[in-house]
Protein backbone atom coordinates (compact mmCIF):
# COMPACT_ATOMS: atom_id res chain seq x y z
CA UNK A 1 0.00 0.00 0.00
CA UNK A 2 1.75 3.40 -1.28
CA UNK A 3 1.50 6.83 0.86
CA UNK A 4 -1.58 7.79 -0.62
CA UNK A 5 -3.32 4.84 0.56
CA UNK A 6 -1.98 4.74 4.11
CA UNK A 7 -3.43 8.07 3.91
CA UNK A 8 -6.93 7.17 3.09
CA UNK A 9 -7.49 3.78 5.27
CA UNK A 10 -6.29 6.43 8.30
CA UNK A 11 -9.03 8.81 7.24
CA UNK A 12 -11.80 6.46 6.89
CA UNK A 13 -10.61 4.44 10.49
CA UNK A 14 -11.25 7.63 12.02
CA UNK A 15 -14.37 8.95 10.06
CA UNK A 16 -16.28 6.89 8.20
CA UNK A 17 -15.90 3.67 10.15
CA UNK A 18 -17.20 5.09 14.06
CA UNK A 19 -20.12 6.14 12.28
CA UNK A 20 -20.82 3.33 10.24
CA UNK A 21 -20.34 0.95 13.13
CA UNK A 22 -22.44 2.77 15.49
CA UNK A 23 -25.12 3.38 13.35
CA UNK A 24 -24.87 -0.91 12.50
CA UNK A 25 -24.74 -1.40 16.15
CA UNK A 26 -28.13 0.08 16.60
CA UNK A 27 -29.61 -1.87 13.95
CA UNK A 28 -28.31 -4.90 15.05
CA UNK A 29 -29.13 -4.30 18.59
CA UNK A 30 -32.68 -3.18 17.11
CA UNK A 31 -32.84 -6.65 14.78
CA UNK A 32 -31.86 -8.38 18.18
CA UNK A 33 -34.75 -7.06 20.86
CA UNK A 34 -37.21 -7.89 17.89
CA UNK A 35 -36.27 -12.00 18.22
CA UNK A 36 -35.55 -11.78 21.58
CA UNK A 37 -32.32 -12.36 21.68
CA UNK A 38 -29.12 -11.82 23.32
CA UNK A 39 -26.17 -12.32 21.68
CA UNK A 40 -24.94 -8.78 20.41
CA UNK A 41 -22.71 -8.61 23.60
CA UNK A 42 -18.88 -9.24 22.73
CA UNK A 43 -17.71 -11.06 25.23
CA UNK A 44 -13.64 -12.55 25.87
CA UNK A 45 -13.36 -15.82 27.59
CA UNK A 46 -10.64 -17.49 29.17
CA UNK A 47 -9.99 -19.66 26.25
CA UNK A 48 -9.54 -16.80 23.65
CA UNK A 49 -5.75 -16.90 22.56
CA UNK A 50 -3.85 -16.12 19.39
CA UNK A 51 -5.33 -19.07 17.92
CA UNK A 52 -8.55 -18.84 18.71
CA UNK A 53 -10.83 -15.63 18.27
CA UNK A 54 -12.92 -13.46 20.61
CA UNK A 55 -16.60 -13.87 20.58
CA UNK A 56 -18.12 -11.26 18.25
CA UNK A 57 -21.99 -11.69 16.26
CA UNK A 58 -22.66 -12.57 13.26
CA UNK A 59 -23.99 -9.61 10.70
CA UNK A 60 -27.62 -10.90 10.81
CA UNK A 61 -27.61 -10.88 7.06
CA UNK A 62 -24.51 -12.90 6.03
CA UNK A 63 -26.41 -16.58 5.92
CA UNK A 64 -29.38 -15.36 3.37
CA UNK A 65 -25.95 -13.23 1.62
CA UNK A 66 -24.82 -16.84 0.35
CA UNK A 67 -27.39 -19.61 1.04
CA UNK A 68 -30.54 -19.40 -0.69
CA UNK A 69 -33.69 -21.52 1.27
CA UNK A 70 -33.72 -24.01 -2.14
CA UNK A 71 -30.05 -24.53 -1.56
CA UNK A 72 -31.33 -26.26 1.48
CA UNK A 73 -32.99 -29.85 1.23
CA UNK A 74 -34.67 -32.27 3.70
CA UNK A 75 -31.52 -34.33 4.37
CA UNK A 76 -28.67 -30.96 5.05
CA UNK A 77 -27.22 -31.10 8.43
CA UNK A 78 -25.79 -27.39 9.20
CA UNK A 79 -23.05 -27.42 11.91
CA UNK A 80 -21.14 -23.60 13.12
CA UNK A 81 -17.48 -24.79 14.34
CA UNK A 82 -17.57 -21.57 17.22
CA UNK A 83 -21.30 -21.04 17.75
CA UNK A 84 -20.83 -18.31 20.34
CA UNK A 85 -23.93 -16.86 21.76
CA UNK A 86 -25.81 -19.31 18.69
CA UNK A 87 -26.41 -16.29 16.48
CA UNK A 88 -25.51 -18.68 13.28
CA UNK A 89 -27.29 -21.25 14.72
CA UNK A 90 -30.20 -19.43 14.98
CA UNK A 91 -30.26 -17.88 11.77
CA UNK A 92 -29.93 -21.67 10.04
CA UNK A 93 -32.87 -22.80 11.67
CA UNK A 94 -34.99 -20.56 10.05
CA UNK A 95 -33.83 -22.94 6.78
CA UNK A 96 -35.65 -26.32 5.84
CA UNK A 97 -32.50 -28.33 7.00
CA UNK A 98 -33.43 -31.74 8.70
CA UNK A 99 -30.68 -31.11 12.18
CA UNK A 100 -28.68 -27.62 13.26
CA UNK A 101 -25.49 -28.14 15.30
CA UNK A 102 -23.86 -25.43 17.47
CA UNK A 103 -20.51 -26.23 18.77
CA UNK A 104 -18.47 -24.07 21.11
CA UNK A 105 -15.79 -24.11 23.69
CA UNK A 106 -17.01 -21.60 26.15
CA UNK A 107 -19.65 -23.68 28.65
CA UNK A 108 -20.89 -20.05 29.29
CA UNK A 109 -21.52 -18.95 25.87
CA UNK A 110 -22.85 -22.26 25.12
CA UNK A 111 -25.35 -21.76 27.85
CA UNK A 112 -26.46 -18.25 26.56
CA UNK A 113 -27.12 -19.93 23.44
CA UNK A 114 -29.04 -22.63 24.94
CA UNK A 115 -30.96 -20.52 26.45
CA UNK A 116 -31.13 -17.95 23.53
CA UNK A 117 -32.82 -20.96 21.30
CA UNK A 118 -35.16 -21.66 23.98
CA UNK A 119 -36.74 -18.85 23.55
CA UNK A 120 -37.09 -18.39 19.91
CA UNK A 121 -38.44 -22.22 18.99
CA UNK A 122 -41.38 -21.17 17.48
CA UNK A 123 -39.64 -18.71 15.37
CA UNK A 124 -37.53 -21.93 13.80
CA UNK A 125 -38.34 -24.18 10.68
CA UNK A 126 -35.98 -26.73 11.90
CA UNK A 127 -36.85 -27.82 15.69
CA UNK A 128 -33.76 -30.51 15.66
CA UNK A 129 -30.81 -27.93 16.89
CA UNK A 130 -28.19 -28.84 19.87
CA UNK A 131 -25.13 -27.21 21.25
CA UNK A 132 -22.45 -28.47 21.90
CA UNK A 133 -19.74 -27.45 24.46
CA UNK A 134 -16.69 -29.06 23.16
CA UNK A 135 -12.62 -28.57 21.92
CA UNK A 136 -12.81 -28.59 18.40
CA UNK A 137 -9.86 -30.70 18.92
CA UNK A 138 -11.97 -32.95 21.05
CA UNK A 139 -15.02 -32.85 18.81
CA UNK A 140 -15.58 -34.93 15.99
CA UNK A 141 -17.95 -33.79 12.89
CA UNK A 142 -21.01 -35.69 12.43
CA UNK A 143 -20.81 -37.69 9.16
CA UNK A 144 -24.24 -36.30 8.03
CA UNK A 145 -23.23 -32.71 8.02
CA UNK A 146 -23.64 -31.52 5.14
CA UNK A 147 -22.68 -27.19 5.92
CA UNK A 148 -20.46 -26.29 7.63
CA UNK A 149 -19.91 -22.89 9.01
CA UNK A 150 -16.93 -20.64 9.63
CA UNK A 151 -17.05 -16.99 10.87
CA UNK A 152 -13.05 -16.84 11.25
CA UNK A 153 -13.15 -18.99 14.83
CA UNK A 154 -10.17 -20.20 14.61
CA UNK A 155 -6.80 -19.36 13.06
CA UNK A 156 -3.04 -21.51 12.58
CA UNK A 157 -2.97 -24.81 14.01
CA UNK A 158 -6.35 -24.92 15.42
CA UNK A 159 -7.35 -24.05 12.51
CA UNK A 160 -5.98 -26.67 10.10
CA UNK A 161 -6.87 -29.07 12.59
CA UNK A 162 -10.69 -28.50 12.60
CA UNK A 163 -10.73 -28.56 8.40
CA UNK A 164 -8.33 -31.88 9.15
CA UNK A 165 -10.95 -33.44 11.38
CA UNK A 166 -13.70 -31.87 8.01
CA UNK A 167 -12.17 -34.27 5.89
CA UNK A 168 -11.63 -36.77 7.88
CA UNK A 169 -15.39 -37.19 7.91
CA UNK A 170 -15.74 -36.39 4.25
CA UNK A 171 -13.72 -39.30 3.44
CA UNK A 172 -15.08 -41.60 5.85
CA UNK A 173 -18.95 -40.86 4.32
CA UNK A 174 -18.32 -39.06 1.14
CA UNK A 175 -21.28 -36.68 0.49
CA UNK A 176 -21.60 -33.10 -1.06
CA UNK A 177 -20.18 -30.80 1.60
CA UNK A 178 -20.24 -27.13 1.47
CA UNK A 179 -17.85 -25.08 3.70
CA UNK A 180 -19.51 -21.33 4.36
CA UNK A 181 -15.76 -19.22 5.38
CA UNK A 182 -16.90 -15.53 6.58
CA UNK A 183 -13.96 -13.35 7.18
CA UNK A 184 -11.17 -15.92 5.57
CA UNK A 185 -7.98 -15.35 7.00
CA UNK A 186 -7.14 -18.92 6.10
CA UNK A 187 -7.76 -19.21 2.61
CA UNK A 188 -4.53 -19.99 1.88
CA UNK A 189 -4.11 -23.27 3.58
CA UNK A 190 -7.46 -24.18 2.55
CA UNK A 191 -6.14 -23.67 -1.45
CA UNK A 192 -2.82 -25.75 0.00
CA UNK A 193 -5.05 -28.76 0.60
CA UNK A 194 -6.66 -29.54 -2.72
CA UNK A 195 -9.86 -30.36 -1.29
CA UNK A 196 -11.87 -26.97 -1.40
CA UNK A 197 -13.23 -25.27 -4.79
CA UNK A 198 -14.51 -21.37 -4.63
CA UNK A 199 -18.72 -22.08 -5.70
CA UNK A 200 -19.46 -18.38 -4.69
CA UNK A 201 -17.97 -15.61 -3.11
CA UNK A 202 -19.69 -12.49 -1.61
CA UNK A 203 -17.61 -8.74 -0.90
CA UNK A 204 -19.65 -6.31 1.56
CA UNK A 205 -18.33 -2.79 0.10
CA UNK A 206 -16.44 -1.13 2.30
CA UNK A 207 -13.58 1.80 1.45
CA UNK A 208 -10.67 -0.13 2.42
CA UNK A 209 -9.40 -3.23 1.53
CA UNK A 210 -9.12 -4.60 4.95
CA UNK A 211 -12.10 -3.70 5.85
CA UNK A 212 -13.54 -4.94 3.25
CA UNK A 213 -12.27 -8.63 3.77
CA UNK A 214 -13.65 -8.89 7.52
CA UNK A 215 -17.07 -8.99 5.84
CA UNK A 216 -16.12 -11.67 2.37
CA UNK A 217 -17.93 -14.50 2.65
CA UNK A 218 -17.22 -17.79 0.85
CA UNK A 219 -19.29 -20.63 0.00
CA UNK A 220 -16.55 -23.75 -0.91
CA UNK A 221 -17.04 -27.17 -2.16
CA UNK A 222 -15.45 -30.10 -0.23
CA UNK A 223 -14.00 -32.48 -2.91
CA UNK A 224 -13.20 -35.94 -2.20
CA UNK A 225 -9.71 -36.97 -1.97
CA UNK A 226 -7.48 -36.93 -5.66
CA UNK A 227 -10.06 -34.77 -7.33
CA UNK A 228 -9.00 -32.70 -9.97
CA UNK A 229 -9.56 -29.03 -8.83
Amino acid sequence: MGQFGRVLDLLFSRTLRPCFAYVRDALDRRIERRHGLETFRPVVTDQHDAERGFYKPLPWGTLSRILGESDVGPDDVFIDLGAGKGRAVFLAARYPFKRVIGVELSAELSAVARTNIEQVRDQLLCQDIEIVTSDILDYEIPDDATVVFFYNPFQGQVFESAIQKLLESVDRRPRQVRLIYVHPMELEYLKSTGRFRLVRRVRGWRPTREWARSYEINLLEVLPAGADL
